[in-house]
């Protein structure tokens, strides 16, 4: 077992295994730590613990001390300058034409660097940039471009739900998030519905997935042929909250092509009212290769998506 401690730099950003060392941290107490970057300015956001040592990634890297006055007053300091690095590096950037999108800028602790990050649409020649900054800010530059969803957390915003996207308050990494999510929620398959502000897939598909598959077991598939009490008949729509189907049932005449015709009358059964006939099994199987496209689908950009409604 390994003692650590848990650190945050970012508001809901990723937690970071350090080793404590001789301080007793606290929750919430704002720390020196050695990163790969140098010295940073961290909060602790999970307080000493023993876990396995195959949870951590070694070396683990030591907390330097609790941040006190002085270290507090240069973060702030930090903080403070990133607005004027920005409307700079801006100024720059339309200076050399660039095709970017400047979302924000990061001091490290030490002074020793300056990072910026953006998106942008495909790659970007920012040497010159670079040096122009370089020759300004009087520090290493770095410029990092990030994806839609990162750009999302950091600018942060109101989700569809009316209340502030989760990436930018307490979601601290992305998973991986599909279209079939979507369809096993018997949600509407239109992009405009399902994907958030940054254009990808909604995180909080993710959330009841595992509820509602499990729900759906046993439950049969729209178009599928059952057995009732009733008599044969073709699946019209389920409901998965609460184990229902709905039925329309087979009459006894056929249609012009030998298809037995259905009723008008739409019953609804529970799932243990109904028999399945295997028809389903025959069924999935005619549609394997479309889904397996569709769990292919993760972190894509709403274009492509529209495209795989289509097929």
């Amino acid at each position: 077992m390994v003692r650590v401690a848990g650190v945050r730099f970012k508001n809901a950003g990723k937690v970071y295994y350090f080793d404590p060392d001789q301080f007793e941290v606290k929750l919430n107490d704002n720390v020196i730590v050695e990163t790969a970057r140098g010295l940073e300015f961290g909060t602790v956001t999970m307080e000493i613990t023993e876990i396995k040592e195959d949870d951590v990634v070694q070396p683990l890297k030591k907390i330097v001390r609790i941040a006190g006055e002085e270290d507090e007053k240069r973060h702030e300091e930090n903080e403070k300058k990133k607005s004027k690095a920005l409307n700079l590096c801006q100024e720059k950037i339309e200076k050399h034409g660039l095709e970017m999108k400047l979302i924000d800028v990061e001091y490290t602790f030490d002074n020793n660097k300056i990072i910026f990050y953006f998106t942008a649409d495909g790659r970007v020649d920012f040497r010159e940039l670079v040096k122009d900054l370089a020759s300004v800010f009087k520090m290493r530059i770095e410029l990092r471009q990030i994806g839609v969803r990162d750009e999302a957390k950091m600018l942060g915003g109101i989700g569809s739900c009316g209340k502030s996207l989760c990436c930018s308050t307490w979601l601290s990494d992305f998973e991986p998030v599909s279209i079939k999510m979507a369809k096993v929620q018997n949600l509407s398959l239109n992009p405009t519905k399902i994907s958030g502000i940054c254009g990808r897939l909604m995180c909080c598909l993710k959330y009841e997935n595992d509820v509602y598959m499990e729900l759906r077991k046993g439950l049969p598939d729209y178009g599928e042929k059952v057995k009732t009490k009733d008599g044969m008949g073709k699946v019209v729509d389920t409901n998965i909250l609460e184990s229902k189907v709905k039925v329309r049932l087979y009459t006894n005449e056929k249609d012009d092509d030998g298809e037995q015709k259905l009723g008008t009358d739409i019953y609804t059964y529970k799932k243990d009212e109904i028999k399945r006939l295997g028809q389903h099994k025959k069924h999935n199987n005619s549609n394997t290769n479309t889904n397996n496209i569709l769990e292919e689908v993760d972190e894509e950009y709403i274009d492509e998506l529209k495209e795989l409604i289509k097929e």
